[in-house]
């Protein structure tokens, strides 16, 4: 049950935190996994973690907000499940300011990765599912575009919050041709290791502790599975009770 063995899939954002998760756990469901990253280095390092593990792996480095780019890597590859996982502020990290004291200039990288990025890689696989007749696209969205958080990112949660509306409504567009689109909407997570920050962050959350990337690569790995084909259009929490609808 959930495996994936014969199926490629591509991650992007996978050379570190939870795109590293999802990319070791498809791939140890079976999965022949792209390792997508903007820093080849990253992206090299992680196909080579998994490919020690005795799976499969290979790196694909390109830049989620070139179509161009992403057009180059991925057009002429069958893609049976893609995680579409880059984002965050994009190349840059993110900065955290009030929306009123903010410049136009300083929304483009966030929407250029959480909403353009997505953009970019469905539509370039998702000809391709429709043909084969299956396929499986997920975005890793946010609670932040869901519902809305009051910490000075609100670029990010109109990127995330895009993304989350746009795989909706290309699901329903596709739902009839074996391919599903579902996004998840993820609360505060872990990509430390746990630290005291951390450990206080945690204290606010039903379940008490923040998420991990095994969380992410678990519910990856049902979604981009057969078992999931009769879920489609769905934005689904992961957040530790904290987001409950």
């Amino acid at each position: 049950m959930f495996r994936l063995d014969g199926r490629t899939a591509v991650i992007t954002g996978a050379g570190q935190n939870m795109g590293r998760g999802v990319a070791e756990t498809l791939a140890a469901q079976g999965a022949h996994v792209l390792v997508n990253d903007i820093e080849p280095g990253r992206a090299e390092e992680v196909a080579a973690h998994i490919r020690e593990a005795g799976q499969s792996a290979e790196a694909l480095p390109f830049d989620v907000t070139d179509l161009a780019e992403v057009q180059a890597a991925l057009s002429e590859r069958s893609i049976d499940i893609l995680v579409n996982n880059a984002g965050n502020g994009g190349a840059e990290a993110m900065r955290p300011r009030p929306f009123a004291e903010t410049e136009p200039a300083e929304w483009s990288g966030a929407i250029a990765v959480n909403l353009g990025g997505v953009m970019h890689c469905t539509h370039t696989v998702l000809p391709g599912m429709i043909e084969r007749g299956h396929g499986r696209i997920i975005g890793i969205v946010s609670g932040a575009g869901t519902q809305g958080v009051g910490i000075g990112v609100a670029a990010y949660s109109a990127g995330k919050g895009g993304a989350a509306g746009l795989l909706r409504s290309v699901a329903l567009e596709v739902a009839r041709t074996g391919v599903t689109l579902n996004s998840i909407a993820l609360g505060l997570m872990d990509n430390t290791g746990g630290s005291d920050v951390t450990s206080k962050l945690a204290r606010g959350i039903p379940t008490g502790r923040l998420g991990t990337p095994a969380d992410v690569g678990a519910r990856c790995t049902y979604l981009a599975s057969d078992e999931a084909s009769w879920m489609t259009a769905q934005t689904i929490p992961l957040a530790g009770g904290s987001i409950t609808s």
